[in-house]
């Protein structure tokens, strides 16, 4: 062999060992990343994170130590590269045993940016989580895919930067208290397919490059300060599902390229300042997937257009709290899908158009407060689906219930309050076909008493016969509604006393009902002795302008739920009871007009909820007690007790 060849020989042989060593240190290299080590700036950043945590109830964070950060809870690497690829802490916790909602105490350090390969990071619903999106977040992360820092309690501006992180495809920063003005570099996220930015504080208009993002399925912008005019060429989102611009202050007429998103299935642009008719295509084909549609609470005008009925798709609709006037449309009867249909708080005239039969998957049909006209169509029985009714204050002047209406098998909740109904509560209503759960027929001209078969409506939650004409006892059959949560009775004429109220649901430890209204009647005798420690979740309790005497129970200190107590305009005397002092979730408290005496507890200091105070026109007596939230209220709070004296009155003589 020539000394040339064996050279070359020899040099492939140490070049093919070099080969191997390499790939033998590589992989050994590649191990140590993910298994021993972590990369500097990695671990730099993790570290500085961890450091910006003062509490973490989840105890995930205990377990960082060492320098094998591949290994510690919530950190995900790539498997080529030994990099942190992923950080995935959520608030949400899920195991097969339970679900748990732990917290993040602390800042949000800015060194997350040092781990330059992250595609994802997860730390939605950490609730204490505070500080700001770091600003040079869109230049140091350039593989970011998925951004979720939702639900917590960040604050300042999304930062321009945001925009240069070309390969994002979901976004979601909502339920923080971010504002300033939404960055127009959004629109270069060509990639982005889910924008979620609300329940935050921005302000300013909606970026006209908003409607670059192409391959944007969901965009949730509501509840912000939002300004200005849906962006006139935001029908571009060909692939938007879900659009939801609610609860801004967005002003203008709706865009009429809103009507070629031919893909979009939920939109929702409720509780703006928009203004002008609602426009719709005029022949089917177009928005032939739009499935929710809510309008409600704007300034929108006009009547809703026949073409309504073309959106053949549509199963959830709102056009509420408008100033929408004119006919309701019997093309309406054509959407064959819907489910849900509101149409309240309008200027809607004339009749129910009987079309609304066809709607034979209709759920819930809400038209009240309108200025719809008398008789309902007989063809409205055949919403045998229908489980929701709300037909409150139009110029019906129904006289009675039709009893085809209790006879619908599925109607459960029924409002139909201010529709003229006069005589007796008809006796139909013990035997429907599906259980009643929520009744209001509230400011009618209903006549007689309470029915004694009312108890037998055992799964009622809410009941509002108020601003009737109602005499008689209370039935001691209501104590059987064990369910029943709303009971409203007040203005009428009802007598007797109020025990059977305080025994309902008397069997449990916790009582059912939240909310009671028995003023404005004749009630009379003490509840002193009535248990009504029992009832400890009622929230709203207004017994006023009766004719109730005696002491005030101690065991009204037990109401721990109790934000509006209204004993007004009673014969209520003696001492008031230092426990009310125990209320601490109390906003509102009104015993004036009684003949309470003695001092003012000291107790009443602890009410530091307390918003609305009226002691005036009684008997009490002494200094007021000094400090907050006594001291606040105006002199009226007081007035008419001679033997008060303190701060916000007169000073009390030495």
């Amino acid at each position: 062999m020539h000394t040339h060849e064996k050279i070359l020989k020899r040099m492939s042989s140490q070049l093919i060992w070099v080969v191997i060593v390499f790939i033998i240190t590589t992989l050994v290299e590649g191990n140590r990343g993910i298994g021993e080590g972590c990369s500097p700036g990695d671990l730099r950043g993790l570290a500085s994170f961890k450091d910006g945590i003062q509490i973490d109830t989840s105890g995930r964070l205990t377990n960082w130590v060492g320098h094998s950060c591949c290994k510690w809870e919530g950190i995900i690497c790539d498997n080529t590269t030994g990099r942190v690829a992923e950080i995935r802490l959520p608030g949400f916790i899920s195991t097969q045993e339970f679900l748990f909602q732990s917290q993040m105490k602390g800042r949000l350090s800015p060194s997350i940016t040092l781990l330059t390969s992250l595609e994802v990071i997860d730390l939605g619903g950490l609730t204490g989580l505070a500080g700001n999106i770091p600003p040079e977040i869109g230049y140091r992360l350039p593989k970011l895919r998925k951004l979720y820092l939702y639900g917590n309690i960040l604050t300042g501006a999304v930062p321009e930067s945001i925009g240069k992180l070309s390969e994002l495809e979901e976004l979601a920063l909502h339920e923080n208290r971010l504002s300033g003005s939404l960055p127009p570099s959004l629109g270069r996220l060509r990639n982005l397919k889910v924008l979620h930015l609300y329940s935050n504080q921005f302000s300013g208009i909606i970026p006209g490059s908003f409607t670059n993002l192409t391959n944007l399925i969901h965009l949730d912008l509501h509840s912000n300060s939002l300004t200005g005019q849906i962006p006139d060429r935001i029908g571009q989102l060909q692939a938007l599902k879900e659009l939801d611009l609610s609860n801004n202050s967005l002003s203008g007429k709706i865009p009429q390229s809103l009507t070629n998103l031919t893909a979009i299935s939920v939109l929702y642009l409720d509780t703006n300042h928009l203004e002008g008719a609602i426009q719709f295509p005029s022949s089917s084909g177009q928005m032939a997937s739009l499935g929710f549609l809510r309008l409600q609470n704007n300034r929108l005008t006009g009547r809703i257009p026949l073409s309504f009925g073309y959106l053949e798709s549509l199963k959830r609709v709102s056009l509420a709290n408008n100033h929408l006037f004119g006919p309701v449309p019997s093309t309406l009867g054509n959407s064959l899908a819907l489910t849900e249909l509101y149409l309240d708080g309008n200027r809607l005239s004339g009749r129910i158009p009987k079309s609304i039969s066809q709607l034979s998957g209709l759920i819930a049909l809400s038209i009240s407060h309108n200025l719809i006209l008398g008789p309902l169509p007989q063809e409205m029985s055949s919403l045998q689906n229908l489980q929701m009714l709300d037909l409150s204050f139009n110029r019906l002047n129904l006289s009675t219930i039709p009893q085809w209406l209790a006879e619908l098998p599925s109607l459960s909740r029924i409002f139909l309050a201010g529709c003229g109904i006069q005589g007796k509560i008809p006796a139909f209503l013990r035997t429907t076909p599906s259980p009643i759960q929520e009744l209001d027929l509230s400011a009618n001209h209903l006549t007689g008493s309470i029915p004694e078969w009312l108890g037998s409506l055992t799964q009622l939650y809410s009941l509002n016969l108020s601003k009737n004409s109602l005499v008689s006892t209370i039935p001691h059959s209501v104590t059987s509604l064990n369910d029943l949560g709303v009971l409203d009775l007040h203005s009428n004429k009802l007598t007797g006393t109020i025990n059977q109220v305080f025994q309902i649901g008397h069997r449990f430890s916790d009582g059912s009902l939240t909310y009671i209204d028995l003023s404005d009647n004749s009630f009379s005798g003490g509840i002193e002795q009535i248990s009504i420690g029992s009832q400890i979740g009622i929230q709203f309790l207004n017994i006023s302008q009766n004719f109730l005497e005696g002491r005030l129970p101690i065991s009204m200190g037990r109401l721990k739920s109790m934000k509006s107590l209204d004993l007004s305009y009673n014969k209520f005397g003696f001492n008031l009871p230092g426990a009310l002092g125990n209320l601490s979730l109390l906003e509102t408290l009104k015993l004036q007009k009684n003949h309470f005496s003695g001092n003012i507890p000291n107790g009443f200091l602890k009410l530091r909820k307390l918003k609305e105070l009226d002691l005036s026109h009684n008997l009490l007596v002494g200094e007021i007690p000094l400090g907050k939230p006594l001291s606040d209220f105006p002199e009226s709070a007081y007035s008419g007790n001679k033997g008060l004296c303190g701060k916000p009155l007169t000073p009390c003589k030495l």
